[in-house]
């Protein structure tokens, strides 16, 4: 669990970090963090690199709004994978570019569509990364349908969205963000690339 005071602070230093190097653009993305007594979200069309810390939205364990600007539309987003996964401490949702374009790509119901070419890749993401159906943005038909997914993965794509990632604490969701995006860069570089070469079931068994 985050303490709240800090947890504001960094949500506000990271989202700044991830809009500043192109992670999300205008007031796209969303990130929400798990507090003792309910949670933090990002406010609804803000922008992660001008967050206010004494201004994001903090929810009671029910998700009504407590305090601070009125959440997110995506509310739902962040309860489906925060009820799903006790263990993640925050969820970040971004837009970020080569990510977006495997969700693109991507058929919904796929549960690979980067492969496992980095451990760290492994490492953060796992073994699988569920593509979801496209909804319209904000619509909350979705949340079974991500909460399914979250289950038994720890990052989705939004079909034609983006993807959501979560993390123990708010530092690993970012890091895992990043990877995931970094990731998706790569298998299109080589995407068609004979010689690319992939983890095997056991280097992948090993890291997880």
């Amino acid at each position: 669990m985050h303490d709240e005071r800090e947890a504001r602070l960094l949500l506000a230093m990271l989202g700044r970090s991830l809009f500043e190097r192109g992670y999300s653009v205008g007031s796209a993305g969303n990130i929400s963090v798990r507090l003792p007594d309910g949670y933090l979200m990002t406010p609804t069309n803000s922008c992660l690199g001008r967050l206010d810390p004494e201004r994001i939205s903090k929810l009671a364990p029910d998700w009504s709004h407590l305090s601070g600007d009125k959440p997110t539309k995506e509310v739902f987003l962040h309860r489906a994978f925060l009820t799903a996964r006790t263990d993640a401490g925050a969820i970040v949702h971004l837009h970020s570019t080569y990510a977006t374009a495997i969700a693109c790509l991507a058929v919904p119901g796929d549960d690979a569509p980067i492969p496992p070419l980095t451990p760290y890749f492994v490492m953060r993401i796992g073994r699988t990364l569920p593509v979801i159906p496209y909804y319209r943005p904000g619509d909350a038909a979705m949340e079974p349908a991500v909460h399914k997914a979250a289950l038994t993965a720890k990052a989705l794509l939004l079909a034609n969205h983006g993807p959501v990632v979560s993390g123990k604490t708010l530092t690993d969701a970012v890091h895992a963000a990043e990877e995931l995006e970094e990731s998706a860069k790569l298998a299109l570089l080589l995407r068609g690339v004979p010689e690319t070469r992939r983890l095997n079931a056991a280097q992948v068994d090993e890291l997880l």
